[in-house]
């Protein structure tokens, strides 16, 4: 990670498009109430058809939820493969169950989450590739209950590429971030960190860049305009 001198920016972070996969579609929600997700129909692509959608967004990276293999329904996997084919990396949540699963869609950077991946925290310790997902609502890290900080601190130990906080209850939200909290997650873990959920605007990218995070995900600020969508297809704020 190299900071530049008076400059807010990580020259190597990276901006991420997220993308909702249920039922074929582009969907979009909010707060992760998956029953809630409807085709994302309002936003800059004029149809929620996934290779329409990447087509006239154009992001450099992405960032997929496959809500259908998450919710233990059957896995979009040659839907996803078409979708990562399209730019340079993705990263996919597959709700990874077992390490096998980890490795169903090649091409792909997997992501293992917190909410499927473990009964016990000491189970993560058999996944040897991928990011980690740190599932986190209510300000807390689904299943267990701790504060990401905490997991931050025990998945330095883990062999995963990086981690990825991702704050499901505030997707879709813009509700923005806060100084200290994202000061204190980025302490607890050395490795390459990304971060996920409520990111308002410009002002969040420039947070997070200041407090040496390695990437935003984002979606509805791009659609709401407050992420500038050049920035996307770049794949880093410019």
């Amino acid at each position: 990670m190299i900071l530049h001198p008076n400059s807010d920016y990580v020259e190597d972070m990276e901006l991420i498009l997220a993308v909702d996969l249920a039922g074929g579609l582009v969907v979009h929600g909010k707060s992760g109430d998956r029953a809630g997700y409807r085709p994302l129909s309002w936003g800059i692509s004029p149809s929620a058809e996934p290779e329409a959608y990447l087509s006239c967004l154009r992001p450099r990276y992405l960032y997929i939820a496959d809500l259908e293999s998450l919710e233990g329904r059957a896995p979009q996997d040659d839907l996803v493969r078409r979708c990562a084919a399209m730019v340079e990396r993705c990263y996919l949540d597959r709700g990874c169950r077992s390490p096998a699963e980890c490795t169903a869609v090649e091409g792909v950077t997997p992501i293992v989450g917190t909410e499927t991946a473990a009964r016990a925290i000491e189970d993560l310790t058999a996944y040897r590739r991928g990011y980690l997902s740190i599932d986190v609502k209510g300000g807390r890290v689904l299943p267990w209950g701790i504060r990401p900080a905490e997991m931050l601190a025990r998945a330095s130990g883990l062999s995963f590429e990086g981690c990825i906080v991702l704050n499901i209850g505030a997707v879709g939200t813009e509700r923005g971030l806060v100084r200290e909290e994202v000061e204190e997650m980025r302490a607890c873990y050395p490795g390459r960190l990304l971060y996920g959920g409520g990111v308002a605007g410009v002002d969040d990218i420039h947070l997070l860049a200041d407090t040496g995070f390695d990437g935003a995900i984002v979606a509805t600020a791009v659609h709401r305009g407050t992420v500038p969508l050049e920035w996307l297809r770049r794949g880093r704020p410019c």
